[in-house]
């Protein structure tokens, strides 16, 4: 029971630490940041529910006001900004990270890459889009459209979630929550 507390703790640190790599804004108000990064891990490494813990208590110090999301941005009024979908999306994308890793037991970088790109990016990126469609009075497909350039970034954040977790796996497999 401690162990799982710790890491939910050490892997919500983990995203907040990933916010401190050097942000690019695109023209879109959202911002290219490892924090998806973070995600992502947090459902491959920890499994469904104890990676959307982890990224609950990120979000939680987030909208205490600590400024933890990339740029240096916290508190409630990060969800009227154009990344308001992602932000909403973060515990969902990890869950669903964490599931196929867990449901689907072909070798650990190859479900923890499908449900990295299946959280990570399709579920995060449909957060995301209805966000920004709301926030930027933009139509769906046009919000979809602002998303491409992040495209290529996430595909390599996710293969490298693959390979983190099947590193982990290999030195230390009792921390792979997602396979115990």
């Amino acid at each position: 029971m401690e162990r799982n507390v710790a890491y939910v703790a050490l892997f919500a640190a983990l995203i907040a630490v990933l916010g401190l790599v050097p942000q690019i804004t695109l023209m879109s108000g959202v911002p290219i940041t490892a924090q998806s990064l973070g995600v992502m891990l947090c459902g491959a490494v920890l499994g469904a529910r104890k990676g959307a813990l982890a990224v609950l208590l990120f979000l939680v110090l987030v909208f205490l006001g600590l400024p933890l999301l990339s740029g240096g941005r916290g508190g409630i009024g990060v969800l009227a900004g154009p990344t308001a979908g992602f932000v909403v999306g973060f515990p969902v994308a990890a869950f669903v990270t964490g599931l196929v890793v867990e449901k689907w037991r072909a070798p650990v970088t190859w479900s923890a890459l499908a449900g990295s790109i299946l959280g990570g990016i399709v579920v995060l990126y449909g957060f995301g889009v209805v966000g920004m469609a709301w926030k930027l009075g933009k139509t769906l497909p046009e919000a979809a459209l602002l998303l491409t350039p992040f495209l290529a970034g996430d595909l390599i954040k996710a293969v490298a979630a693959a390979l983190v977790t099947r590193g982990l796996q290999q030195v230390r497999p009792w921390m792979v929550l997602s396979r115990a």
